[in-house]
């Protein structure tokens, strides 16, 4: 059975080095040490950092030492600040979760798998580590169910090239369907016995996303009280929707880690705490590791001014 310690409670450092505007001055300005710092004192024990691949690799599929020196900074961090880090590959040449970002054709290019492979590789290489502080997600996001088989044999040639290089890191693995719970069956058995399956939860999205601009079919005037959500959201809500991957997982000898969860910046803070209160309880009740989505910014921020009236209370519920 995997033991995933030091992965309890985390929070996702989105926008930073993913899903943003790839220049010098973001990645110099987003997110300083000081973030990292304080981050430590919510009783978190890790952060997630997703990365795409533009920051480590020009259009060739050169790679640019430039980029790994922002990993390098958080890594240094969060070890500086007591925190582990899971280094979450976000976007890969050919793929990304957002069809607005334009990438296509990974799942039918061998060429273009390669590259995501030598990536890892690359990755693997500067970030083997023997003591759990470092751990590895493969890929965010995969969308469609038809990729199911591709995605298994990936996974399966991915983490042995990356053995070879770092035998002892924790390596996160998610299904389809946006690492939806309801794809972990799906997911091959664990390599070994560092490899953790991973989803994400934003249930009941009507709430979660209400007036998402970018979801499909919201009204991005619709807003929704967390006392309407129908069904009732409430810690039996949660497991259950966990409950076949959380079996899934205990089949195969592994654990489970919800690497997003969160709830958008239009619900009222107070209902925001009370949907935290619930998937926390669900999480701890059923011993899942996790990470919030966000720590700032992108719609979903925990450190936004918004929350202020509530931070101190919700920080209890990461």
């Amino acid at each position: 059975m995997v033991n995933f310690t030091g992965y309890k409670k985390g929070v996702n450092l989105g926008g930073w080095l993913s899903q943003c505007c790839h220049t010098k001055e973001h990645y110099d300005s987003f997110i300083t040490e000081e973030d990292i710092k304080k981050i430590s004192t919510w009783m978190a024990d890790h952060v997630r950092l997703p990365i795409d691949y533009n920051l480590l690799e020009d259009e060739n599929g050169n790679f640019k030492e430039e980029g790994f020196a922002y990993i390098d900074n958080a890594v240094s961090w969060c070890k500086n600040a007591g925190l582990n880090i899971i280094l979450d590959l976000h976007k890969t040449a050919g793929y990304s979760f957002d069809k607005g970002e334009g990438e296509s054709g990974f799942f039918e290019s061998p060429a273009l798998q390669e590259r995501f492979l030598k990536l890892w590789e690359r990755i693997a290489e500067r970030y083997a580590v023997n003591d759990g502080t470092i751990a590895f997600e493969l890929l965010n996001e995969v969308t469609e169910q038809s990729y199911s088989e591709t995605w298994n044999k990936l996974i399966k040639c991915c983490i042995e090239r990356i053995r070879r290089l770092a035998p002892d890191t924790f390596i996160l693995v998610g299904g389809y369907w946006q690492n939806s719970p309801d794809a972990v069956p799906d997911l091959e058995a664990p390599y070994d016995d560092k490899v953790v399956y991973n989803f994400h939860c934003y249930d009941p999205m009507n709430f979660t996303h209400q007036g998402a601009y970018w979801y499909e079919g919201m009204d991005t005037k619709f807003r929704m009280s967390f006392d309407k959500c129908d069904p009732p959201v409430t810690p039996e809500f949660f497991m259950d929707r966990f409950s076949r991957a959380y079996e899934a997982a205990k089949k195969n000898g592994t654990v489970l880690y919800c690497g997003e969860y969160g709830v958008i910046e239009n619900a009222e803070p107070e209902d925001v705490l009370k949907w935290f209160k619930a998937i926390n309880t669900a999480f701890d009740r059923l011993d899942i590791s996790r990470a919030v989505w966000s720590y700032k910014e992108m719609n979903f921020g925990i450190a936004d001014d918004r929350m202020e009236k509530v931070r101190r209370e919700l920080i209890r519920y990461l």
